[in-house]
């Protein structure tokens, strides 16, 4: 589960977790939007990233945020795939946890990877996706935090 492009440095992460061993992807990736952009400006003031704070109201709502995350969904996968890992995805917009619940069970997936940007406030709360994901989906969920290009 994505919420940015995945950068080379992510991507060369995440290949490289469990060695020489065939890995594929299932990569779900969720429009930001104005979904929790209070909590997002708040760790961007927590982070000293005033700047950022500022832009998170200017951050494309609706279908407007579908097209931004379509283009990154598209550019991560082609990443990965460059890779030689196997990777499919998809754009989720309603219940994001159910679909990540359904995507383990269709696929029998080992583990889930959230890679987001670190979200201190939901993280104390533990209402962060890693966190309300371990509660969910039944196999080991590893949180990493994006790099920035």
């Amino acid at each position: 589960m994505i919420e940015q492009p995945l950068t080379p440095v992510d991507v060369d992460f995440v290949t490289t977790l469990h060695g020489d061993e065939s890995v594929s992807f299932v990569v779900l990736m969720q429009p930001r939007g104005d979904r929790d952009r209070l909590l997002r400006a708040i760790d961007d003031v927590a982070l000293g990233e005033l700047p950022e704070a500022i832009r998170e109201g200017d951050e494309p709502e609706g279908d407007a945020a579908r097209g931004p995350a379509e283009l990154a969904l598209e550019h991560s996968l082609a990443s990965l795939r460059a890779k030689g890992a196997k990777a499919v995805g998809q754009v989720i917009e309603d219940h994001p946890l159910d679909k990540l619940k359904a995507v383990v069970d269709e696929t029998g997936a080992d583990e889930v990877i959230v890679l987001t940007a670190p979200h201190y406030v939901e993280e104390f709360f533990h209402r962060d996706w890693a966190s309300r994901a371990r509660h969910k989906v039944g196999v080991p969920v590893l949180k990493l935090f994006a790099h920035k290009e």
